[in-house]
C-alpha cells in the first residue's frame, strides 16, 4: 500500500510530506483548495504526462515521489524486477518535473523510463473519477479482471502452455519445410551427382598412383631394349652366373686345405652371385612393368581423366571425391529423413493445435460462467448507488487464438431501460462511469484488484442515501485494499479511518497563496463533517448531525 506522498515545488504545494495508513483516508476541502492539485502531483509520481505548469511559479523544477510496502509476492516488484530494479518490499516512485516540461524517472532512485515507471505503478495504484482517462481499469484489462474473479489462473496457464507448445512446433514445422524446400530444389542434381560420382567409385590416392603407372609406362618403351640386354648378361644366356657358380663350389671343395687364402675369396664370390641375382630379380620387375599392353596405357588415361574431371567439376581435389559422394548421400538420406521427419511435425502441430483448442475451449466456458457471477454481483451493487435502471454485463466475443484464448472481454453497461448498451468506457458519463467502477471494485476488491485504489469525487451530483451508500461501499472495499477518495458528502467523510483536509492560505506576507494539508482528530473531523453539511456557517445542529453521522446513527 501507499505509506508516504511527498511533493515539492508543484503549483501551490511548497513542501508537503503525508503519511497515508490503511483502510479508508478521506481527503476533503473547499472548491478551489488543491485537491486536483495533490490528485494530479500523485498521478505524476505514477507516470501521467508531464507539464511545465505544474512547476510553482518562478522556480526550475518539482518533484513529487510516493513510497509504497508491499507483500514480498507482489506484483510490482516482479514488474520492477523486469526493468532491472532489485527491490524486497519497499518502492518509491518519483518524478521530477522540470519547467520546460521535461520530466526525469526514478525508482528506488535508479533513473527509468517513464514507460517503465507507468508499468510499476499500474501494479501499485488505480484511479478512478469523473474522467476516464484517470480510469486505469481499460477495457484491455477487463479480460484479466475476468480470470481473476473466477479464479482462471490454472486454467490461463494451460493455455500459454498449450499455445506456447504449439507455437514452437509451428516454427520447427517452418523451418524444416525451409530447408527441405531448399533440399527439394537441389534434390535433381544430387541424384545426378551422387550417381556420377558412385558409378566412378574414385578411391583416395588413386590419382597419384595412376598418374605415376602412366608415367612409368610412357617411359618404359624407351628403357625396354636396354633392360633386355642387362638382363641378357645378369641372367640370360650371356650371364656368368653358372660359371661363378661352378667355380665357388671349386673353391668350397679346397677351402679346408688353405682357408685363409680361399675363405676371402669365397665370401666375395658368394656376395657376387647374390648381388647378380637380386640385380636379376629387379630386371624381371622391370621388364615385367615396361612389358603392356597398348589397350592398358588407353584405360589408364581414360581413368586418369575421368577422375581430373570430376575434380574439377566439384571444385576439389581428386582424393576428397569419396567424401563428395558421401556428402550427396547424406544428403538425399536428410531429403528422406525431412520429409519423414516433415510428416511427424505435421502430426504433432494438428495435436497440439487439437490441445490448444481443448484448452481454450474449457477456458473459455469457464470465463462465460465467471462472467455471469460477475453481472449478477455487480448489478446488485447498482441500485443504492443511484443506478437501478442500469445494467452491467460482460460482452464476450471470440478473437482469434492468442497466447490468453480465445475470447475478447469487455464490460458494457445499459445506463436506462430501452437504450442500447455499450462499452462501459463510451457509454457511461463521468458521474456514472464513477459509480459503476466503484461497484466493479467492491466486487472485485480482493481480486485483480491494485492495493491502493483512489477515487475522485465519485459522489457528485448523488443525493443524501446515493452518498451514504457509496460511503458504505468505500468502507467496503477499505475492508481490503486501500482507499483514498476525494469527497464533498459528508455521508462518505464520516465514514472515514483517516480524514485529511486540504486548505489553500496566505504565505509570504499575503504575497502568495499556498496548498496545504492537514490531518483531522476526532473533534476535528466532526467540525468538517458539519462544515461540509451547514456550509459557511456551522451551527450546532449540523455538528450534532456530523457526530451521527461519524457514529453510524445519522
Amino acid at each position: 500500500m501507499l505509506v508516504e506522498l511527498s511533493i515539492r515545488d508543484i503549483v501551490l504545494i511548497e513542501s508537503l510530506d503525508l503519511e497515508i495508513g490503511p483502510g479508508l483516508t478521506i481527503l476533503t476541502g473547499e472548491t478551489g483548495a488543491g485537491k486536483s492539485i495533490l490528485l494530479d502531483a500523485f498521478s505524476l509520481a505514477l507516470g501521467a504526462r508531464g507539464d511545465g505548469a505544474l512547476v510553482r511559479a518562478g522556480l526550475d523544477q518539482g518533484q513529487v515521489s510516493a513510497a509504497f510496502d508491499l507483500a514480498p509476492d507482489h506484483p510490482a516488484l516482479a514488474a520492477a524486477e523486469a526493468h532491472g530494479i532489485e527491490a524486497e518490499r519497499d518502492l518509491v516512485l518519483k518524478r521530477v518535473q522540470l519547467a520546460d516540461g521535461r520530466t526525469r524517472a526514478f525508482v528506488n532512485d535508479q533513473r527509468v523510463t517513464s514507460q517503465a515507471l507507468r508499468a510499476i505503478a499500474r501494479e501499485l495504484v488505480e484511479i478512478h473519477g469523473q474522467h476516464a482517462d484517470r480510469a486505469l481499469v481499460s477495457s484491455a484489462l477487463h479480460r484479466q479482471l475476468i480470470d481473476a474473479y473466477g479464479g482462471l489462473h490454472g486454467e490461463l496457464a494451460a493455455v500459454r502452455a498449450a499455445h506456447r507448445g504449439l507455437h514452437e512446433l509451428l516454427a520447427m514445422k517452418e523451418r524444416e519445410e525451409a530447408r527441405l524446400a531448399k533440399v527439394r530444389a537441389e534434390a535433381e542434381y544430387l541424384r545426378h551427382s551422387f550417381a556420377e560420382l558412385d558409378k566412378l567409385a574414385a578411391e583416395p590416392g588413386e590419382e597419384e598412383a595412376l598418374a605415376l603407372r602412366r608415367t612409368t609406362m610412357m617411359q618404359a618403351e624407351k628403357v625396354a631394349a636396354e633392360l633386355r640386354e642387362v638382363h641378357g648378361l645378369v641372367a640370360g644366356e650371356s650371364s656368368s652366373l653358372p660359371a661363378l657358380s661352378s667355380a665357388l663350389r671349386r673353391l668350397e671343395r679346397r677351402q679346408a686345405q688353405a682357408p685363409a687364402l680361399i675363405d676371402p675369396a669365397v665370401r666375395a664370390v658368394d656376395a657376387a652371385l647374390t648381388a647378380l641375382d637380386l640385380a636379376g630379380q629387379a630386371l624381371d620387375d622391370a621388364l615385367r612393368a615396361a612389358d603392356f599392353h597398348p589397350r592398358e596405357l588407353e584405360r589408364i588415361e581414360e581413368r586418369l581423366f575421368a577422375l581430373r574431371a570430376a575434380s574439377r567439376k566439384y571444385s576439389v581435389p581428386a582424393d576428397d571425391l569419396p567424401k563428395i559422394l558421401e556428402a550427396f548421400s547424406a544428403s538425399l538420406g536428410d531429403l528422406d529423413h525431412g520429409e519423414a521427419k516433415l510428416v511427424k511435425l505435421t502430426r504433432e502441430v494438428a495435436e497440439a493445435e487439437a490441445a490448444y483448442a481443448k484448452a481454450a475451449a474449457a477456458l473459455s466456458r469457464a470465463r462465460a460462467k465467471a462472467a455471469e457471477a460477475l453481472d449478477t454481483a455487480v448489478n446488485g451493487e447498482l441500485a443504492p448507488l443511484k443506478l437501478e435502471g442500469a445494467r452491467f454485463s460482460t460482452a464476450i466475443r471470440p478473437e482469434p487464438p492468442g497466447p490468453n484464448g480465445i475470447d475478447a472481454i469487455e464490460f458494457w453497461v445499459q445506463t436506462n431501460p430501452g437504450t442500447r448498451p455499450g462499452p462501459l468506457m463510451k457509454i457511461a458519463s463521468g458521474g456514472e462511469l464513477a459509480r459503476f467502477m466503484l461497484a466493479l471494485k467492491v466486487v472485485l476488491a480482493d481480486k485483480g484488484s491494485a492495493p491502493t485504489l483512489v477515487f475522485d469525487e465519485i459522489d457528485t451530483g448523488v443525493g443524501g442515501a446515493v452518498a451514504d451508500a457509496i460511503g458504505q461501499r468505500l468502507a467496503r472495499l477499505a475492508g481490503k485494499v486501500q482507499v483514498l477518495a476525494v469527497t464533498h458528502a459528508p455521508q462518505v467523510a464520516a465514514r472515514a479511518g483517516g480524514h485529511l483536509r486540504i486548505t489553500k492560505d496566505s504565505a509570504d506576507k499575503g504575497r502568495r497563496v499556498e496548498t496545504k494539508v492537514i490531518r483531522l482528530d476526532k473533534a476535528a473531523r466532526r467540525e468538517e463533517i458539519a462544515r461540509m453539511l451547514a456550509g459557511a456557517t456551522i451551527t450546532d445542529e449540523a455538528r450534532a448531525a456530523a457526530l451521527r453521522l461519524m457514529d453510524g446513527t445519522g
